[in-house]
Formats: structure tokens, sequence, C-alpha cells
């Protein structure tokens, strides 16, 4: 008797333990579903120094337009790290999109930096662009391909 109580509760116990592993109905809905925040940056074609440009940013999220953003920062510097404009919070226009106006006083290559924030998702998106003519070793730098802009851009939120 006590050789079949001992397999009686061994299957009990192995039972017990298939039945848990089971698929329970609807098991992805337990899951979190990621929405990424994404982000299109728009820069005017020409940018001339000495004269007020502004850059504006499209937030989706879901296939939609984000109006009520947790946060909207630009952050603008000088690819050689000779300007940093202080990181500065953007302004609501409609629908969706966000921006920032500055002057630009010096030609170069110059690199703007999106943070923005929605619903648990941050993105950090990052675009060059340039205010009137480059320099010789900002031309180089283009066409090598190299990524100076983390010069002097160091910072932690």
């Amino acid at each position: 008797m006590n050789k079949k109580r001992c397999i009686l509760l061994i299957v009990i116990i192995s039972t017990l333990f298939l039945s848990a592993c089971s698929l329970k109905q609807d098991v992805e809905k337990l899951y979190k579903e990621e929405a990424p925040l994404q982000a299109e940056i728009i820069i005017p074609n020409n940018f001339s120094a000495n004269e007020q440009e502004t850059i504006k940013v499209i937030l989706t999220q879901k296939g939609k337009r984000v109006e009520d953003a947790d946060f909207v920062h630009f952050e603008i510097w000088k690819q050689d790290g000779s300007i940093k404009y202080s990181m500065e919070e953007a302004k609501e226009l409609r629908n969706g999109i966000y921006s920032i106006s500055k002057d630009f006083d010096h030609d170069g290559l110059y690199f703007v930096k999106v943070h923005a924030g929605h619903n648990g998702s941050i993105i950090m998106p990052k675009k060059q662009f340039v205010v009137g003519e480059l320099s010789e070793s900002e031309l180089d730098s283009l066409q090598k391909g190299t990524q100076n802009e983390n010069e002097g851009h160091e910072h932690h939120h």
C-alpha cells in the first residue's frame, strides 16, 4: 500500500506542475505593449548667420500626433564645440508640432538634439544642419563622415 500511495502522490504532484504550465488564454494582454515615441525634425532649407531661424519637430505615437507631450526640449551646438546653446523648452504650436527659434551668429556645421517624452517613452533624435558657409575642417569632417558632434557635449538628466 505504501508504494501505491507514493505513486499516487507523484502522479498528483506531476499533474499539478503540468497544469500550472498550461497556456493561459489571452496571455499576451498581460504584457505591456510598446508604443515608442517618434520624431521628425524639420529644419529650414537654408540658414543664414545673424538671422533668427525656426526648427520644428513633429511627435507621433501609435500613428497619432502627440499634442500633450510630457516634455520637449531642444539642444543645439556647433560641431567643433565652440558654440553650445543651453537646452530650451520647445514651444507647442499645434497638432503635435513643437518649435524653437534661434539666432545663429556664426557660420558652420551644427547639430540639434530633441529630448522628448510621452507616456513613458523617451527619445533623443539628433540631426545636423549647416548655417551659412562651412570651413575647410567642417567640409573635411562631413566628407570623412566623422562623428565629432559629441565633443564637449556630455551631460546627464
